[in-house]
């Protein structure tokens, strides 16, 4: 037999953290904090020696399937719907059709719905010195575009005693309740698998 390349054994590597981090993500979805390495082998189809090989323990793992996620929801959110990510965006989505497509997004891409979940309660399942950058470069590549696309620019309403509008950060903290209510109207229909259907009633609903 054919010793493989150096090429072809990267090519495994990476697949392999795909099928991990997916995997994960899964598990985390209906386990939580409780997932253990076990839970991920299983679910992959993979022996835990082969889990355990890449990830020794699920605080690293968890740690780079946000960060992976975080990069894909980046690429997705500025691409327009059906391309392949880093297409740019010629029309800029917004209100309902943005939500329709984050909520589409979340039901092919767990990861991505767990990176907005955690993001939303601080990143809880990291360190301190882990969630803080994470934190940080989600407002910055998720949350601001969100911020224009799901148009949360505040009204006359929301305008402060002098009359100044008020600045980007309360814009960001309107869009963060805004994504909230969007993690927790998609829950019971991710469970049920159905959240790719149920994303435009979703939306109707919160009125987006």
């Amino acid at each position: 037999m054919t010793p493989r390349t150096k090429e072809q054994n990267e090519d495994i590597r990476l697949r392999r953290l795909v099928q991990i981090r997916k995997a994960a993500a899964d598990v985390f979805l209906n386990k939580g904090p409780l997932l253990e390495i076990r839970d991920v082998a299983a679910e992959a189809g993979l022996g835990y020696g082969t889990v355990y090989h890449y990830y020794s323990n699920k605080g690293d793992l968890l740690h780079d399937l946000l960060w992976d996620a975080l990069d894909r929801a980046g690429e997705w959110l500025k691409s327009p719907p059906g391309a392949e990510p880093g297409t740019p965006l010629k029309i800029p989505l917004e209100g309902p059709a943005a939500g329709v497509r984050l909520l589409k997004l979340w039901a092919e891409d767990h990861a991505i719905y767990l990176l907005c979940k955690q993001a939303g309660e601080g990143f809880p399942i990291l360190p301190e010195a882990r969630s803080s950058p994470l934190i940080a470069e989600f407002r910055r590549e998720v949350l601001t575009p969100l911020s224009t696309m799901l148009g949360t620019r505040l009204t006359e309403d929301s305008v402060s005693l002098d009359g100044a509008v008020a600045d980007a950060q309360h814009e960001l903290q309107h869009t963060e309740m805004l994504l909230a209510a969007l993690v927790g109207c998609a829950a019971l229909s991710l469970r049920r698998g159905q959240l790719y259907e149920d994303a435009t009633e979703i939306v109707g609903v919160l009125k987006l």
